[in-house]
């Protein structure tokens, strides 16, 4: 076993983003949660960028195209999260509970 390493390739990291996803789209489902649903989403926007740099690393070693795209996505995540967090908390102040079936925002 000294001699031998162990190499990880495309496939790892496809398996490691799909488990990513499946957690981000189990918790965006079943949650009622306004919190919790804005991390699933944040989960399966993670799972993108770890796409989106694995493929540039191992189709185009030498081009950045796959990081510079996931620069893009955490930005649009930043500002996604806060506006979310924003109109959150603008909720709970209106509401005083951030649950997701008991909130009923056409009854203003």
């Amino acid at each position: 076993m000294a001699g031998k390493f162990l190499t990880i390739g495309l496939e790892h990291y496809l398996v490691a983003s799909a488990l990513l996803f499946a957690i981000g789209l189990f918790g965006l489902i079943t949650s009622r949660n306004l919190i919790k649903v804005l991390m699933s989403v944040e989960f399966i926007l993670n799972a993108a960028n770890l796409n989106f740099v694995a493929f540039s690393h191992y189709v185009t070693p030498h081009e950045l195209t796959g990081q510079v795209f996931a620069i893009f996505v955490m930005t649009i995540a930043a500002a996604e999260a806060g506006v979310a967090l924003a109109i959150a908390l603008s909720i709970y102040k209106h509401f005083r509970t951030v649950d997701l079936d008991k909130i009923h925002l056409m009854k203003w």
